[in-house]
């Protein structure tokens, strides 16, 4: 992870009032390493670092970065949440009932819908926490 975006969350941290843990960190960088990672990945993850650290620590760090705008989640299936870091969230999901890829598109691939919704419903969509589930290419192919 570039130095940089260690100072700029650590920047970010402080400017809201929060000290910079090594938990904290910790779990920035799983998460940012992981891209798509729910609670339990970022964790071990996190315990390969510091094997001290707990689940419960783990939710309520991602819960305070989540607070702050540094981290954002979204749901690819029944299970728990994924985590990315907030700045990388500007896109939505195409989730795979096959194989399970999970493919990330940018907000113009959905806009056409944005769009429908706002104009039928007046409805302002966030695109950072939708996911679409159906089918790959490669799982409609007859094999």
């Amino acid at each position: 992870m570039a130095e940089t975006a260690h100072e700029s969350w650590h920047e970010e941290l402080r400017a809201r009032g929060y000290r910079v843990t090594p938990q904290r960190q910790l779990v920035l960088e799983a998460v940012a390493e992981l891209v798509h990672g729910t609670p339990e990945e970022i964790c071990s993850r996190v315990q390969q670092t510091a094997r001290g650290v707990n689940i419960s620590t783990v939710y309520r760090t991602l819960e305070l970065l989540e607070k702050v705008g540094m981290v954002t989640h979204t749901h690819l299936g029944h299970g728990a949440p994924t985590y990315h870091l907030a700045t990388e969230a500007d896109h939505s999901h195409l989730v795979c009932r096959g194989c399970g890829e999970v493919t990330e598109v940018q907000p113009e691939s959905v806009a056409s819908l944005v769009d429908r919704l706002r104009a039928d419903l007046g409805f302002e969509t966030d695109v950072r926490h939708l996911t679409v589930f159906g089918r790959c290419r490669a799982c409609q192919t007859p094999g």
